[in-house]
C-alpha cells in the first residue's frame, strides 16, 4: 500500500504535464466510403442512419472521418473532438464510450474525425521539426473549410452545427466556434484547458505534446510571446462567444464510481487523472468567472467526484444531448 501511495504522489506531481490519459485500444466496425456523391446533380439528402468510414480530401492528405447519419435524414451535424493522444485509426468518442448509441435515434449526424494527435486542432505554422513530421497540420481549416463543404454533398448543412471535445478538444471546440459562429451554434468543452494564459499553463502545454508524440509547440504557435497563443486561449477570446450556447463541465479530480484501481499501474493512472482534473477545474472555474463578468451565459457542470477519463466524459455528453438536440432542432 505503501508503494501505492507513492506512486500516487508522483503522478500528481506530473498530472499537468501529461493533460490527456492514453487511450485504449478499440474496434468499431462500419462501411467505407472514399469520396463524396456526384454533386453534378441537386444535393442529396443526409442518408437516413448508419454508419459510414468517409476519406475526406484535404491539404494534409486524405483525412478519415467516422460518421454517424442523422436517424431521419436532418441536416444537423455534431463534431466530437479527440483528447490530445488522439489516434490515425479510430476516433476515440467511438470506442471509448457510447456516444453512437446515445445519439442513434436522433436526428443528427455524429462527426468524428481521425488523427490530430497534440494538434489542438488548430492551423499550425509549419511542422513539427521534434519528429520529422512531413505534413503542416491545418485542421482548423480541415474542419472549417474541407470537411464541411465535403459533407455538404450528402446534404449535411454547412451552419445547423454543434461541436464538443475533451480536454485538448474542449479548448479547440470553443475556439472553431468563436471564429467560425456562421457553422457553429452550439460549442462543449469537458475537462478542457480554457485559460491557457494563467501561469504554468503554456511551459504544460510544451511539455504534454513532447510527451504526445514529440510535438514542437513553437511549429503550432509560436513561442510563448506569439499572438496565436492569445487568439487561442478561450479566456482571452471569451466575448466572441455571445449568444452561443455552450456546455462547460470539469469535474473535481476527486475518485469516483469509475476508479477502481487495484494494480500499481491502476493506481498510477488514477492519480494522474485526479491531477489532470483538478487542473482542468481550476481553468473552468477561472473561465466560469470570466463569462459572467462578460454577462455571457453557459451551462456549466461540476461534479463532485471524477477523474480525467473517459467514463465520465460520456455520462458528461448524455448530460449535454438535450441542450444539443434543441439547439440544433435536431430531435
Amino acid at each position: 500500500m505503501r508503494f501505492a501511495q507513492r506512486l500516487k504522489r508522483r503522478a500528481m506531481a506530473i498530472g499537468a504535464a501529461a493533460l490527456v490519459l492514453p487511450l485504449a485500444a478499440g474496434i468499431a466496425g462500419g462501411s467505407v466510403a472514399a469520396a463524396a456523391p456526384d454533386r453534378s446533380g441537386p444535393v442529396r439528402t443526409v442518408p437516413a442512419g448508419g454508419y459510414d468510414e468517409l476519406w475526406v480530401p484535404s491539404s494534409m492528405g486524405p483525412i478519415k472521418v467516422q460518421v454517424q447519419w442523422a436517424k431521419r435524414g436532418g441536416n444537423a451535424a455534431l463534431y466530437l473532438l479527440d483528447g490530445l493522444r488522439a489516434r490515425d485509426d479510430r476516433n476515440a468518442w467511438s470506442f471509448e464510450t457510447n456516444a453512437l448509441a446515445q445519439f442513434g435515434n436522433d436526428n443528427v449526424t455524429l462527426v468524428m474525425p481521425v488523427g490530430g494527435e497534440s494538434s489542438f486542432y488548430s492551423d499550425w505554422y509549419s511542422p513539427s521539426n521534434f519528429n520529422g513530421q512531413e505534413i503542416t497540420y491545418k485542421w482548423e481549416t480541415f474542419l472549417t473549410q474541407e470537411l464541411p463543404n465535403f459533407l455538404a454533398g450528402y446534404g449535411v448543412s454547412r451552419s445547423n452545427n454543434a461541436v464538443l471535445g475533451l480536454s485538448m478538444g474542449g479548448s479547440a471546440a470553443l475556439t472553431l466556434a468563436a471564429y467560425h459562429r456562421d457553422q457553429f451554434k452550439f460549442a462543449g468543452s469537458l475537462s478542457g484547458y480554457l485559460n491557457i494564459s494563467a501561469p504554468g499553463m503554456r511551459e504544460a502545454i510544451r511539455v504534454a505534446m513532447i510527451d504526445a508524440g514529440r510535438y514542437n509547440v513553437d511549429a503550432m504557435w509560436g513561442p510563448p510571446w506569439n499572438p496565436a497563443w492569445l487568439r487561442n486561449d478561450p479566456f482571452v477570446f471569451a466575448p466572441q462567444l455571445q449568444g452561443l450556447s455552450m456546455y462547460i463541465s470539469a469535474a473535481s479530480g476527486l475518485p469516483g464510481e469509475h476508479d477502481r484501481p487495484v494494480a500499481p499501474i491502476d493506481y498510477y493512472n488514477t492519480a494522474n487523472g485526479m491531477g489532470l482534473e483538478a487542473l482542468a477545474l481550476i481553468n473552468t472555474r477561472a473561465f466560469q468567472v470570466r463569462l459572467a463578468t462578460l454577462g455571457i451565459p453557459a451551462n456549466f457542470s461540476f461534479p463532485p467526484n471524477g477523474t480525467h477519463s473517459w467514463p465520465y466524459w460520456e455520462a458528461e455528453l448524455w448530460k449535454a444531448r438535450g441542450q444539443i438536440l434543441d439547439t440544433l432542432n435536431a430531435w
